[in-house]
């Protein structure tokens, strides 16, 4: 096929997919009851995508920042009539609305809970990734899922991005040749790293609940908002928030779900902070076929690289590499042979696909199907990062049984797999 043939064809299935979903949807009667949980900036990326497919009446809003909470409440009722209820606490809201849907958009750390929550309290559940802070809580989400029967769509929109499906045609056709390698990576450059002092709470914020069932540290407003990914205490730093994205698409491709051993290297040689989540890192991955790799710096963005975001797939006709707002693009050993070029599909603002991702769970819903993004290959996508990061704290390699979910022959290593929940909260079985 010649460059402008397919560049014009897959063009034109991107739009047709892109299209159709949102359609479907606002022909739809039935609606059903939504709540939002964590009221932040992602968390109304989700919403307004719901209340816009019209299958939605949101009953009510959650969050423990009041600042965030008020101002979310006021767009939703510019948005539609529905005037939800405003809860500080998601087991009151779970109690008294009896959602059908509820949206988990909180940092990483209150995931797991909350999900397993909300199925088991009977609701469908769309979380964002990555899907916890252990792979415990990710072991015991899956079981709820499957338990309650609920559906359970993960926040990987780059898993339904049109030239991210048109690509992984492409690369599965084996256009690209044998693959034996994949690199994962995000390059942003330096970051203010000056020291930010503790402070006293901000009014309207409940910080102890903010915490939940992490440690109860001073408030910092590094934390919060938005900043909580670069703290360990709740999340696991670039990996765990950008190579989730990544390593889904490396496991989309690949017919294995797991590495079989993972190390990392990496660490603080740039940031002089309050953050304590590595400032580079290089995690690799051995699957029984191929070697994967990971790696961020949070300097040096290094403009003279092509792409600063992405996974290369080193191919015997080429590489090709997947990109987010750069689109795809192929580029074949061969000098007789033309690049390859496709363009994203992607929705302002923010670059996402969240309408397609909404489109494909409601279909989940209402015809009992798995989601394109179901619990259990959110676990796979989030474990890859969380092995990572416990290679990086433990310094040194270890061997994985993807089956088990569990680290051959290591102790240490294997009590990383969970970690203790603060009181009263109570680590999911």
């Amino acid at each position: 096929m010649k460059r402008r043939d397919f560049v014009r064809n897959t063009a034109a299935a991107s739009i047709t997919f892109s299209a159709l979903p949102l359609v479907g949807l606002a022909s739809r009667a039935k609606t059903y009851k939504t709540a939002l949980i964590g009221s932040g900036w992602w968390g109304m990326n989700i919403l307004r995508y719901a209340i816009a497919a019209g299958t939605s009446k949101v009953v009510a809003l959650c969050d423990v920042d009041s600042n965030q909470l008020k101002g979310a409440l006021e767009e939703v009722n510019k948005l539609c009539n529905d005037k939800p209820k405003s809860y500080k606490d998601y087991r009151e809201l779970l109690e008294k609305e009896k959602p059908e849907i509820v949206i988990v958009a909180t940092p990483d750390h209150w995931h797991p809970l909350i999900t397993i929550a909300a199925v088991k309290a009977g609701a469908h559940v769309y979380v964002e990734k990555p899907i916890g802070h252990t792979i415990g809580e990710g072991i015991a989400m899956v079981k709820a899922a499957r338990e309650t029967g609920k559906v359970v769509q993960v926040g990987l929109h780059r898993h339904i991005s049109p030239h991210n499906i048109s690509g992984m045609e492409f690369l599965k056709a084996g256009k690209a040749g044998k693959i034996g390698m994949v690199r994962s990576f995000v390059h942003y450059g330096f970051r203010d790293s000056s020291p930010v002092s503790d402070t006293k709470v901000p009014e309207g914020l409940d910080w102890d609940m903010w915490c939940g069932p992490a440690p109860l540290v001073p408030y910092n407003p590094l934390i919060h908002p938005k900043g909580f990914r670069q703290f360990l205490d709740f999340a696991n730093g670039q990996a765990g928030d950008w190579g989730v994205h990544w390593f889904d698409q490396i496991l989309w491709w690949t017919e294995e779900n797991y590495p079989k051993s993972v190390h990392s290297t990496g660490g603080r040689a740039v940031k002089a902070d309050n953050t304590t989540a590595p400032d580079h890192q290089i995690i690799t991955f051995e699957f029984e076929s191929f070697t994967a790799t990971w790696e961020h710096r949070l300097f040096a963005a290094n403009p003279s690289e092509k792409h600063n975001i992405g996974v290369y797939f080193y191919g015997t006709e080429g590489v090709f590499h997947m990109g987010w707002k750069d689109g795809w693009t192929f580029y074949p050993n061969s000098k007789n042979k033309e690049i390859i070029h496709v363009d994203h599909g992607l929705h302002d603002p923010d670059g996402q696909n969240i309408p397609e991702l909404w489109a494909d769970f409601m279909k989940a819903i209402e015809k009992g199907t798995m989601p394109v993004a179901d619990i259990q290959q959110g676990h796979y996508a989030t474990n890859m990062s969380l092995l990572g990061m416990l290679s990086h704290k433990l310094g040194r390699s270890v061997e994985w049984d993807g089956k088990s979910d569990k680290i051959i022959n290591d102790t240490e290593a294997n009590k990383l797999l969970k970690r203790a929940y603060r009181d009263p909260w109570s680590y999911p079985a």
